[in-house]
């Protein structure tokens, strides 16, 4: 979203928040230590693509403890970033989950020659993130921010669809219904600024028909149900055609 959003506008001012503090930090190497974060991916690139299955496992799950404890230490930030797209590239589905102790806890993918270092892709990305603010923390810190001239789009957790379905810990301390209430009302306190606010969530009527949780919550709104396609279960015959809700203030 926001990528399309830069490469199709001349925006005054961009602002881009998020809780998870690797992908921040992610972001801002690509923008400021681009050459030094594509040197380290070429040499994981080089040390996966030459490796056989037994070796790739070892060097996945080195590298994912390694990651796990920088994250402890909150240095090595071109490090910690190169590791996060390793991670990104080479994991189950691209999937980013963390245990309750904030630990990357992703299995292995199986992909025969992944893309690690995408030199052209991380330049594009590099110059496009120059143009923007970028925040880590909780999205209320956008508050001030926002006002009547805003477009904002806030991509929460996903409520999950089933007990069994949960793949919402993209932090580690969750986001619960009561977090998706709270941010709700938060929306509702910015959009009566006049700005115009898009939101994206599951849509609970995929398993539960009566499931209106949505449909009361952002009732003052206009809510779109679009099918998307599942990317994430572990079955292929898991995976297909879903609707998920797009909420607009507009």
């Amino acid at each position: 979203m926001l990528f399309d959003v830069l490469n199709r506008y001349d925006l005054k001012e961009v602002y881009i928040n998020d809780i998870n503090s690797e992908l921040i930090t992610t972001y801002k190497t690509i923008r400021d230590e681009l050459e030094s974060l594509t040197s380290l991916l070429s040499q994981m690139q080089a040390d996966y693509w030459q490796a056989d299955t037994d070796n790739r496992k070892v060097y996945y799950y080195d590298r994912r403890e390694r990651f796990n404890a920088l994250k402890l230490t909150e240095s090595g930030d071109v490090e910690l970033a190169a590791l996060f797209v390793f991670l990104n590239r080479t994991c189950f589905n691209g999937l980013y989950r963390v245990n309750s102790k904030g630990g990357f806890n992703v299995p292995m993918g199986s992909y025969k020659k992944p893309t690690i270092c995408d030199i052209e892709n991380l330049r594009a990305v590099s110059a496009q993130l120059k143009r923007a603010e970028i925040v880590c923390g909780d999205y209320k810190q956008s508050r001030d921010f926002i006002d009547m001239f805003t477009f904002a789009y806030f991509d929460p957790p996903y409520r999950p669809l089933s007990d069994t379905a949960n793949f919402t810990s993209y932090a580690q301390d969750g986001f619960g219904d009561d977090d998706q209430v709270e941010l709700a009302q938060f929306i509702d306190e910015v959009s009566d600024k006049g700005a115009a606010i898009v939101v994206s969530n599951s849509d609970p009527k995929n398993t539960n028909e009566s499931d209106d949780f949505f449909d009361e919550l952002y009732c003052k709104h206009v809510i779109s149900r679009i099918s998307a396609n599942r990317m994430i279960n572990s079955a292929g015959n898991g995976r297909g055609k879903v609707n998920e809700l797009l909420i607009a203030t507009f």
